[in-house]
């Protein structure tokens, strides 16, 4: 399949397959006649001398010095070079790529005013599999994330390194090879280049894509608990979830009456108690409200992939050029810290069904740390432990990004975003909660080894993918190759694939 760009209608789901399954992107004939005639209107303003930000003046601080005929052209190399100023370990390719596909989808719009040779090229480049090197640390998600775009937009000038095939190689040995010519730049494609949030919003769209398919697996994991810790169902009712009227509990709580279709448990054999902790009935809710923090989430992303993200915006049709800052990360920062937090509250709650199972007097007769030898042996003891760790790290990096503002340029700059600083810290939140929820899932697979029951068609298909990655716990044996197997399987989804196998597709947040 192929992705076409035509500045609207981008999905998360299509940067996801650009990004990391290397479709192919094709830009609409109606984007490129955009594209062309934004430029055309801006050559125009450049002949009769109009002065225009960042096309004939210096920019930041400097937007007040005007730049002569000579210095316009230069000006824009001098640009990229100057804000090429970020550090750290190279972005993940996947990152990058999503970014490009972004700045492409800006420019479909037809309000940027580059050549089209710019955006053609960075086409060029995602369909050949050339993918910049970018330092992963450096933007403050402002005037875009100027650092780390202008490490992609040196690749219009040949210049920098790169990734092909997964080897690392001077920019242009690599278009030499895959016969891209190298455009150069002219009067503001520099800048219309870099000056938007496209780094970040495209890791968000990967962090969203990425939280929806653990969230799935947080609940076949409350679900496993659930079973194992012999829950009272009523609190996963759907008419109760209704009557409140919060779509996301209503679907969590569906999903997980699903997993459990079919248990003993719902027929109504065992006696169980009046009431259970919150740890287990108020699942629907806690988790339900972070699936509609997802679908806003995900509508301030999509929003941002398809609209004009850039400075200064030029409108053909009114033949005006627009200053002002449609760059700012804000609107994608906000949420990419909300969702890192709402990430963390879930794995909150599946530490303490962890607790529920490994404490003897919590666990509804299961043996104490989930071993038949307790004394001699320890049993999961110190995977909790390591369930604790990274939820107090999940929840040390849930401290919002989006106030720590740190004014810059002179105070030219003087409120900042910090998205990619948000954008990082959810990644690796989401990193602690495959393995938060790795955890759970051999603990309540443990769990219902001891229980002699009939568990639901979910829970029982979840239960064996366990087992192909983790055996049943006799004896004592070092545990970290468990926990790290399981949460390689996590992040690969193994768990939610055999659920959806077996049952079907579980609910998502999306509205």
């Amino acid at each position: 399949m192929t992705v076409r760009v035509d500045g609207s209608g981008l999905t998360i789901e299509q940067v996801v397959r650009v990004a990391r399954g290397g479709e192919a992107v094709e830009l609409s004939a109606g984007a490129a006649d955009r594209i062309r005639t934004c430029r055309e209107m801006l050559e125009r303003k450049v002949d009769a001398h109009e002065i225009m930000y960042g096309v004939n003046t210096g920019i930041g601080e400097l937007s007040e010095v005007v730049l002569t005929d000579d210095q316009v052209q230069e000006f824009q190399k001098y640009l990229i070079y100057n804000h090429a100023a970020g550090i750290g370990d190279p972005a993940p390719i996947e990152h990058v790529r999503a970014a490009m596909l972004s700045r492409i989808n800006v420019h479909a719009k037809g309000h940027s005013g580059c050549r089209p040779v710019i955006t053609d090229t960075y086409v060029k480049l995602l369909n050949a599999g050339i993918t910049p090197v970018v330092c992963e640390k450096g933007s403050v998600g402002a005037c875009g994330d100027l650092a780390p775009m202008s490490q992609i937009a040196l690749s219009l000038m040949g210049e920098g390194d790169c990734f092909l095939h997964g080897d690392r190689m001077r920019t242009s040995q690599a278009m030499d090879k895959c016969g891209i010519p190298i455009p150069g730049l002219k009067a503001r494609d520099g800048l219309a280049s870099i000056n938007g949030s496209n780094l970040i919003t495209g890791i968000a769209c990967l962090l969203l894509h990425d939280t929806e398919r653990w969230l799935k697996q947080a609940e076949i994991a409350a679900a496993m608990s659930l079973e194992a810790l012999i829950a009272n169902m009523k609190p996963y009712d759907g008419r109760l979830h209704r009557l409140r009227g919060f779509r996301g509990a209503v679907t969590c709580a569906e999903n997980l009456r699903k997993i459990m279709q079919g248990s003993d448990l719902v027929s109504g054999k065992f006696k169980v108690k009046v009431q259970d902790a919150y740890s287990m009935r108020s699942t629907p809710q806690v988790i339900g409200t972070v699936r509609d923090l997802l679908d806003y989430a995900r509508k301030q992303v999509e929003v941002e992939l398809n609209g004009v993200a850039d400075n200064p915006i030029f409108v053909p049709e009114d033949d005006v050029v627009l200053t002002g800052a449609n760059f700012q990360g804000t609107p994608v920062s906000l949420p990419l810290d909300m969702v890192g937090a709402g990430i963390t509250m879930v794995s909150v709650l599946s530490e303490r069904r962890l607790n529920r199972l490994l404490h003897p007097a919590l666990s509804v007769g299961l043996p104490a740390f989930l071993t038949r030898g307790a004394g001699m042996f320890s049993g999961h003891m110190l995977s909790q432990y390591t369930a604790d760790t990274l939820v107090v790290e999940q929840k040390i990096l849930s401290a919002p990004s989006c106030i720590q503002s740190i004014p810059a340029a002179a105070d030219q700059e003087d409120f900042v975003s910090m998205g990619m600083n948000g954008a990082l810290k959810t990644k690796q939140i989401l990193k602690n909660a495959n393995s938060v929820v790795a955890i759970e899932f051999i603990a309540a697979a443990q769990a219902l080894d001891f229980r002699e029951f009939t568990p639901g068609a979910g829970t029982r298909a979840a239960k064996d993918s366990v087992r192909k990655v983790v055996a049943h716990l006799d004896v004592d044996r070092p545990l970290f190759t468990d926990h790290n197997n399981m949460t390689e399987a996590v992040a690969r989804c193994e768990v939610l694939d055999a659920v959806e196998g077996a049952i079907g597709p579980l609910q998502s947040s999306w509205a």
